[in-house]
């Protein structure tokens, strides 16, 4: 009796899809931290190795290698820190996510919505009678 192959996984079949950990990396990267929204176009910040035989490189998080191996991203070492800037598949693929309402909140990650050009600049809504501090509010 032939065995059978496994078939591929769909994000390996489709290199504009993200896989589990991908879109898991991503949400965690571009979720809003200490009121700051982060930008698509810094990348993914990457930590570097203090020590050993590879200290002041890149650590590459399991995510990072697979986007790396599809050309979704490429490593930038020449700021502070290394970071992952997306390629051109990489923000076709992050645009394809920004559209799933499912796996990227329009309203947590509207910002990032906005940089990739899906939502209009003017779209947040702004209610100043109720909002004390006068930035946005959420929907």
């Amino acid at each position: 009796m032939p065995t059978r192959a496994a078939p591929p996984s769909p994000a390996l079949a489709d290199p504009a899809r993200l896989t589990a950990p991908e879109r898991e990396l991503i949400r965690r990267e571009l979720h809003p931290r200490f009121g700051q929204d982060p930008l698509v176009a810094d990348g993914i910040m990457l930590r570097t190795w203090r020590g050993g035989p590879n200290a002041g490189q890149p650590k590459l998080p399991p995510a990072v290698q697979s986007m790396i191996a599809r050309g979704l991203v490429e490593v930038h070492t020449d700021g502070r820190w290394p970071t992952a800037q997306f390629t051109e598949a990489g923000l076709t693929a992050l645009r394809r996510l920004a559209l799933d309402r499912r796996a990227l909140d329009p309203a947590r990650y509207a910002h990032v919505r906005r940089e990739l050009g899906l939502d209009a600049e003017g779209a947040a809504e702004v209610n100043t009678s109720n909002n004390i501090g006068g930035g946005r509010t959420a929907p």
